[in-house]
């Protein structure tokens, strides 16, 4: 049985609230190819019977406001139109709060709207959460806090990477050139001629290990960047995380792991490590942790696993 399985099968939620619907749109996501669906989407959702209400955001952190503020106004729930950074910035608004939320996946990477269960279409998409909002229809799903040292709360839907992934990222956010997806290949390639282990501290459910690694990933989805399996274990309805490590390879072993990471078959690799705890504390040197893609947290962090944190229209 998949996580979808259990999603679509499991209770529904308390059902949805008096009040509008706001809408968080990402005209660029997915590099502009879905420059069509808004209408589509608000004339939807407008069928569904209550007022619709389009957030205007120029910026992610005017994108963040708008949806702290819909949810602060009385919205009966928050939808986006985009791909896992869209997601990101409306989870922050509605998690653990009776707001509910339904992700369009209009992005490159769709993995948290995918993995609770959503069609990847997303004009089907939006005919299943219009139709979830016109039966006043909700369903829980988990979400995973993460906690700084300072008191600093994110909050993630799919997969926190902290280890080679996160480094890529980080790199490839600091270059200007090249454009597009060749300067997160260029960054790739820098990262392998640059790779060291690291030394990571982990505590499970109270419990420490620590190793020497190079990749590591906290999920509470099975995947990241538009379909990579990292924990292809994860369930967003079991109430844990799961915790994926390599240990201390070179190169040219971690060229071989990677691309198995599509499939989800890299857990095979006597050199990847898998666990499931509900909180896991996470510490190493020189590193930002990306959650869903996007620049989250420097370690250490805390991230604790919250049984039905997201009421999701489906």
């Amino acid at each position: 049985m998949t996580a979808n399985d259990r999603l679509s099968g499991s209770a529904p939620g308390t059902g949805l609230s008096d009040g509008h619907l706001a809408v968080l749109a990402n005209p660029t996501a997915g590099r502009g190819r879905h420059r069509g669906l808004l209408p589509i989407v608000l004339d939807r959702l407008g069928a569904a019977g209550r007022p619709v209400e389009l957030l205007p955001a120029a910026t992610a952190e005017q994108a963040r406001a708008a949806c702290l503020s819909a949810v602060a106004e009385g919205a009966a729930a928050l939808v986006t139109v985009g791909g896992d950074g869209t997601v990101t910035l409306g989870l922050q608004a509605v998690a653990d709060t009776a707001v509910a939320f339904g992700p369009v996946p209009a992005g490159t990477g769709n993995d948290f709207a995918v993995s609770t269960g959503f069609p990847a279409d997303p004009t089907a998409a939006v005919d299943v959460i219009a139709a979830a909002v016109a039966a006043g229809r909700t369903r829980p799903a988990d979400l995973a806090r993460m906690t700084a040292a300072d008191g600093t709360v994110r909050w993630f839907g799919a997969v926190l990477a902290a280890g080679f992934d996160a480094l890529v990222n980080e790199r490839a956010n600091r270059m200007s050139w090249p454009r597009g997806r060749g300067r997160y290949d260029l960054a790739i390639l820098v990262e392998l001629a640059r790779l060291r282990p690291r030394h990571y501290t982990l505590r499970l459910d109270g419990v420490t290990q620590e190793f020497d690694g190079v990749l590591v990933a906290v999920g509470n989805c099975p995947s990241y960047g538009g379909g990579m399996r990292i924990c292809p274990a994860a369930d967003p309805t079991d109430g844990l995380l799961d915790v994926v490590y390599a240990g201390a390879v070179g190169r040219a072993t971690l060229a071989r792991i990677k691309p198995r990471v599509h499939r989800g078959t890299h857990v095979t690799h006597p050199m990847v490590h898998s666990h499931r705890a509900r909180t896991v504390e996470i510490s190493a040197e020189g590193i930002v942790g990306y959650a869903d893609g996007e620049r989250a947290l420097p370690l250490p962090v805390t991230v604790t696993a919250v049984p039905g944190a997201v009421r999701l229209l489906r």
